[in-house]
């Protein structure tokens, strides 16, 4: 993407803002595209489904803020929501059509305010999973990484298609806590001083020139 960090401009998440002017604070990728790549809708499913496992009523926090952020024409619903959401190639109901930009960008926005609301429950299990990793103590010992971890695991297997190499590679509760303490990096990475523009550009590592 032909964006350098210097570039990036902070985005204040306290304040809502018009949905042209908080779309417009995550850069178009610098190639052209029709839709997101599958590894883009495969990194944003698991970032909403980390959050689900952190907090109940995800969905419904998502269209809340879809309304309070006036993104109610890009997520509309429900069911549009699941379409989207969709779109991640490992998922059982997977739907063979691509996520657009700005459904994708809605995304990223929305996903970036409930982490930012969520910074210290997510600071909190990363230095808890540290701690327990430095002692060689299993990470079931804390009752409320236990529980998301848990989650997390319950929601990616019930949801993702088993018979997908790379969930495959994903079967042992030990890979998926992995992949699930990944996931809190990266929310609480998005928290930070134009954490959400550039998560949104390590979105298509790989993908642009």
């Amino acid at each position: 993407m032909n964006v350098s960090p210097s570039s990036i401009r902070p985005f204040d998440s306290s304040t809502p803002q018009p949905a042209t002017m908080i779309l417009e604070n995550l850069p178009e990728p610098g190639i052209d595209l029709q839709g997101c790549p599958r590894k883009t809708c495969l990194q944003i499913d698991l970032i909403l489904l980390a959050i689900e496992a952190l907090e109940l009523g995800t969905s419904e926090a998502i269209l809340g803020f879809a309304e309070e952020l006036d993104l109610k024409e890009i997520i509309k619903n429900r069911v549009n929501l699941w379409r989207m959401r969709s779109t991640n190639p490992l998922r059982r109901a997977h739907i063979r059509r691509s996520l657009t930009i700005p459904e994708a960008k809605a995304l990223v926005i929305i996903a970036c305010y409930i982490a930012r609301r969520l910074t210290v429950v997510i600071r909190q299990l990363l230095m808890i999973s540290q701690q327990l990793r430095e002692k060689q103590i299993p990470l079931e010992q804390n009752l409320r990484l236990a529980n998301y971890l848990e989650r997390f695991r319950a929601h990616f297997k019930s949801r993702m298609n088993p018979r997908r190499s790379v969930i495959l590679a994903l079967t042992t509760n030990d890979k998926l806590d992995e992949l699930a303490i990944d996931l809190l990096g990266k929310l609480l990475f998005c928290t930070g001083t134009a954490g959400m523009q550039r998560l949104w550009i390590s979105l298509f590592d790989g993908e642009v020139e």
